[in-house]
């Protein structure tokens, strides 16, 4: 299975200022996959060691943090020699082993001749259990679900990949059906690693629902065991809500949605336990369009969406039919996922700031304001081939410097003011 973050380890590996690597990501979104994978392909040998599963090295860190000392720890327990440059060390699921962290501190310091990659699934968290975080000693690399050209590449599809990095428009014209049939079905499967690999090996949709569906009670089950006592519910009822809020026609998060009477300060910490976790993205409001983006944000307005379409879809128990026959049925859920699907295009790009766009006094709403770099893009979201655009239009009257792109599935197209790109094209994550 490709995934295109390789070629970012690989320039971890031969940074000469190379620290200690932090892999984050959400519950199986394949990090252990990669950094075994990337191992295999890079090094001459990788120890593994899990500290969930491992309970007797959770506690090695809890005396002594001299690398020198660790490293024979790992070498007795793996049974293996771990040799400067030459070998991957993966210390998976160190949030588990208290002080694993802060060890990575000394080892940046005191051993950088090894080759470290920490991985774990609920690092964000770590600070909620009074781990001290090495700020600074360590490089950090976020893992999302699979994207739809890293999904194309996986059902052997890898020429459609190629053509839409090639942005060659009039081949992906001649091929829009093929693209369009495609894109529906990455809809309802979604970029999991375990979902997708279970769809190549000829699994059924059905199947592929009840593997979205065990990831969902296993997140569920994260939040009863790793969150405190007190605010389970809150962060349960809050995770359950935010399909509905995506539904609306107005996507901005509303409290009063979770149930009636709730009040932001109520789920302040459900909220951040969600984010740190990696089982939402934030997205805020800005309230104009001038650089830095981020001097603008409105914090008090923001839209909530979860790490994965399919699992998305599977939330609301979205009947493939739905989807994959282009059936009219669910109208609002189509634009919502259509939504999701950009956002984690767009969040898989890691160099980029997302937000959104909203007029003080009218209905105007851009769906995401992105700033790469110097420039800035406005960019509107269709489901279908619906190309009328009177917010993008507002906006652009009132801040006419940004780019304007509506994403839609109508062929690639630039207009005077406006590049239109047909939704499946946008997995190779450049902007106008």
């Amino acid at each position: 299975m490709e995934r295109s973050v390789i070629t970012s380890l690989v320039s971890w590996k031969e940074s000469p200022g190379r620290k200690p690597l932090v892999l984050r990501g959400a519950r199986q979104v394949g990090k252990t996959w990669l950094a075994k994978e990337f191992g295999r392909l890079n090094y001459q040998s990788t120890v593994y060691i899990n500290f969930e599963k491992n309970k007797r090295m959770q506690g090695i860190f809890a005396e002594d943090l001299d690398p020198h000392r660790l490293i024979e720890a790992f070498q007795i327990e793996s049974k293996e020699i771990i040799h400067r440059g030459t070998t991957l060390l993966i210390l998976d699921e160190i949030q588990e082993a208290p002080g694993g962290l802060t060890a990575l501190k000394y080892f940046n310091e005191l051993a950088p001749e090894y080759h470290i990659i920490a991985a774990g699934s609920l690092l964000g968290l770590a600070h909620q259990v009074h781990q001290s975080y090495p700020v600074g000693k360590v490089q950090h690399l976020n893992l999302y679900p699979l994207s739809f050209r890293e999904y194309l590449h996986a059902i052997a599809e890898k020429e459609l990949a190629t053509l839409l990095e090639r942005q060659d428009w009039d081949l992906i014209r001649q091929f829009k059906t093929r693209f369009i049939q495609l894109l529906r079905q990455y809809y309802y499967i979604g970029g999991m690693p375990e979902a997708v690999q279970a769809f190549v090996d000829r699994a059924t949709y059905w199947d592929i629902r009840e593997i979205q569906k065990n990831i969902l009670i296993a997140y569920q089950q994260d939040m009863s065991k790793h969150a405190p006592a007190e605010i389970v519910q809150r962060i349960r009822l809050l995770w359950d809500s935010i399909p509905g809020q995506l539904a609306r026609e107005n996507r901005k998060f509303v409290y009063s949605h979770i149930k009636a009477g709730a009040r932001a300060r109520e789920y302040e910490l459900a909220m951040l336990w969600l984010l740190d976790a990696g089982l939402v993205y934030r997205i805020n409001r800005v309230k104009n369009a001038r650089l830095p983006l981020k001097s603008y944000v409105d914090e008090s307005a923001f839209k909530l969406f979860i790490l994965d379409v399919g699992l998305l879809g599977a939330m609301v128990d979205l009947d493939s039919s739905v989807l994959l026959e282009a059936n009219n049925i669910l109208r609002e859920y189509k634009g919502s996922l259509a939504e999701q699907y950009v956002l984690q295009e767009l969040i898989s790009n890691q160099d980029l700031s997302i937000y959104y766009w909203s007029a003080d006094r009218s209905l105007a709403e851009v769906d995401f304001m992105v700033q790469d770099g110097s420039s800035i893009t406005a960019i509107e979201v269709k489901a279908e081939e619906n190309l009328r655009s009177k917010s993008l239009k507002s906006f652009h009257e009132r801040f006419p410097a940004p780019a304007c792109l509506r994403i839609s599935m109508s062929d690639y197209r630039e207009e005077d003011w406006l590049t239109n790109r047909p939704l499946y094209t946008i997995t190779n994550q450049q902007m106008p």
